[in-house]
């Protein structure tokens, strides 16, 4: 049993910070008996579906059993407390080891859905989903992505104990554990990951290396040589080393490093053997995937388990998890009176904190943050977008943002909101460092904890560094913004190794993430309101280095309106309908300059988002795109693959299929034929 976070002001300051100490020995015969049976489940689960990974279930059970069994802080009736432990599996392909140890430990998560693992329509899909799963904090699968993740969990529960903890009460003193194998640590994002987190005195973070010698295809010795030990060392992290099947040392490992508020975050390198309960394969290769499930029988008999009874959890088992869950719930308890009571002590944080756990906020509400432009002049997305986010900032107190060494050229410092650090966690600007996939797996982190907005900033053309992470943030519904600029061709000099040609269209094709490309300030308004407001996805804004007029002679409210539902029609035609011209971002100017030439019955039509624009009604979109005027013309600097959806067969598209060129942005865009005397030409 676990002495309760937070109870009262009295039993903080007498306490703290030992309150999280065992107070009674640990029933290690009863906890062995629990992962012999973990291992159990894992095998009759990957025998039966004849797929999957027995490896890390089987050799890290011990480890689950201590965690599970002894040192998480968490209530499995209610699994999203706030103040629990966040546990992520970072080598998400042991997913049936978080499966066994969610059931055992009480969540709900019946043994009908652990034997149906891998199936269609489970609970227990192939990799951890978190959408999916109770008790499954974040979506994991590709390798090293939780290690991003816990990172991002553990920067926000240092933010959120800093911005709502107080002298009387302690209502965020938790920890993120992640466990990890080699894999997940070979991966860069991981590195960069680990990097930011020593840097910035992520102490309450708590990873677990499941050390084996082995990966997928052959032994580690293959493919790595280094000293983990010494690297994470030297790169600021607390190291120490167990012997994995020891009850006894992973859970003292645990301890010590729960109670080290030293500022740095801990590593515990736990030798395990895996595969471990299957002598056939056990230390080998062939027991990271399936390739011990034809030898269970044997290996279920000598592990005690009834040969007839498969899925099998002994009664005392279930005994120990059953009064364990009680225990954990009256913990939970204890802290929602204490909850409670800073509540009434501080009722505006405590109005804070609800609005960033709700997030009630429409589009709508957020435009009305953002003063209207002037009607006249002109400015690139980047600068506009700036401005419009510290408005929304100001007023949003739960936005934070952060750059990956760009906030120069990005523009999404929030002025006044301080620098994230060791010494203030209540920074709202977050230096990333030339980490751009370990910023978006960071963001998808925070967003998982659900208290903080996160974005992050770098160029697009940058995008296919951090894809993994906005493909896995749009899989799982996170409200992450990226805010990322120098959106084309348009940024000139630094040649076609910078110029996105494809990045843009090759966003697009991501399922469930919503791309805007404004084209003048006021539809950057509504971009970033959608983004900020946007609850059951991610949102990529990009945005122009160069500067792009302001469509003045169409009201704001119009390109505000018109943006929200992601097409619109900007310029009406005069007379018959003859030809509609669709363009997004900074092409529109074009294309409002080409219908002055081509005269009257000329539609514009401005695309800001496809992805939203495609969800609008069917009588929405007929009204902006008649099905009865087939001549269309569609303008964007990037590839026009995906614009044929809406120019049809008899349509043209004005783009550009090729890499880009170094030289001035305005001759680049020339060159390539981005102007409104190419356009006109198209169009005749």
């Amino acid at each position: 049993m676990l002495f309760p976070h937070s109870t009262t002001s009295i039993l903080h300051s007498i306490l703290m910070p030992v309150c999280k100490l065992p107070i009674f020995p640990m029933n290690k015969d009863l906890l062995q008996k629990a992962a012999n049976e973990a291992r159990g489940l894992a095998m009759d689960a990957v025998h039966k579906c004849n797929s999957g990974h027995l490896g890390l279930p089987l050799g890290a059970a011990e480890v689950g059993a201590v965690l599970f069994g002894e040192s998480l802080q968490c209530d499995p009736a209610t699994p999203r407390w706030l103040n629990r432990d966040r546990f992520v599996l970072s080598a998400g392909h042991g997913s049936m080891f978080l499966y066994g140890w969610l059931h055992l430990s009480g969540y709900d998560l019946p043994i009908e859905e652990v034997a149906n693992f891998r199936q269609l329509g489970s609970h227990t899909p192939g990799h951890p989903e978190s959408f999916e799963t109770v008790g499954v904090e974040c979506t994991t699968g590709p390798l090293g992505q939780g290690i991003g993740n816990a990172v991002g969990f553990a920067l926000s529960g240092k933010m959120a104990a800093a911005k709502y903890n107080t002298p009387d009460h302690v209502i965020f003193d938790n920890h993120i554990i992640a466990l990890a194998g080699d894999g997940c640590l070979q991966e860069g994002v991981a590195r960069e990951a680990v990097s930011f987190a020593a840097h910035n005195a992520l102490d309450n973070l708590i990873l677990i290396y499941d050390s084996n010698d082995v990966t997928l295809d052959a032994m580690a010795k293959l493919t790595q040589s280094e000293d983990t030990a010494k690297v994470y060392k030297g790169i600021g992290w607390d190291v120490v080393q167990v012997d994995g099947h020891d009850l006894d040392a992973i859970q003292k490992a645990i301890s010590r490093a729960k109670k080290q508020n030293n500022g740095k975050p801990k590593l515990i390198i736990a030798r395990t053997l895996i595969g471990k309960g299957i002598p056939e394969v056990a230390g080998t290769a062939k027991a990271h995937g399936e390739g011990g499930a034809k030898f269970i029988d044997a290996a279920r008999l000598a592990l005690g388990l009834p040969a007839d009874q498969h899925f099998f959890v002994s009664d005392e088992v279930k005994g120990y998890f059953s009064d364990l869950k009680a225990k954990r719930a009256r913990q939970h308890k204890r802290w929602q009176k204490s909850f409670k009571a800073w509540g009434e002590a501080n009722p505006q944080l405590k109005a804070e904190l609800d609005a960033s756990l709700v997030q009630k906020s429409t589009a709508e509400d957020l435009l009305k943050l953002i003063p209207e432009y002037p009607a006249e002049g002109k400015a690139a997305t980047r600068n506009s977008g700036g401005e419009i986010f510290n408005h929304l900032a100001k007023s949003v107190p739960n936005i934070i943002t952060g750059s990956a060494d760009l906030y120069g050229s990005t523009k999404n410092y929030i002025k006044d909101g301080g620098d994230f650090s060791k010494e203030n966690p209540l920074g709202r600007n977050i230096w990333f460092g030339i980490r751009e996939h370990a910023m978006c797996a960071i963001c998808n982190g925070i967003a998982y904890d659900g208290i903080f907005r996160a974005s992050g900033a770098t160029f697009l053309v940058f995008a296919d560094y951090c894809r993994p992470s906005i493909r896995l943030a749009a899989l799982s519904k996170l409200p992450v913004t990226y805010i990322f600029t120098h959106d084309s061709v348009g940024v000139g000099e630094d040649g076609p190794t910078h110029q996105p040609v494809e990045t843009v269209s090759g966003l697009r094709v991501i399922p469930n993430l919503d791309v805007i490309r404004p084209g003048d300030a006021e539809e950057c308004a509504a971009a970033f309101a959608l983004a900020f407001s946007r609850k059951d996805g991610p949102t990529l804004l990009a945005l122009t280095r160069q500067d792009i007029p302001h469509q003045g002679s169409v009201p704001a409210s119009v390109r505000r309106e018109g943006t929200l539902k992601g097409g619109y029609v900007l310029i009406k035609e005069t007379g018959t309908l003859k030809t509609i011209l669709i363009a997004t971002g900074s092409e529109l100017q074009h294309a409002v300059n080409a219908a002055k030439q081509l005269g009257d019955g000329v539609r514009v039509v401005s695309m800001p988002c496809t992805e939203i624009f495609d969800r609008q009604s069917p009588s929405y979109r007929e009204e902006v795109l008649p099905a009865s005027c087939k001549h269309r013309i569609a303008i964007e600097a990037g590839v026009t693959a995906l614009w044929w959806k809406y120019v049809g067969l008899e349509g043209k598209v004005v783009g550009i299929d090729r890499f880009g060129i170094s030289a001035p942005g305005n001759t680049v865009m020339k060159e390539l034929g981005m102007t409104a005397e190419n356009l006109v030409a198209a169009a005749r």
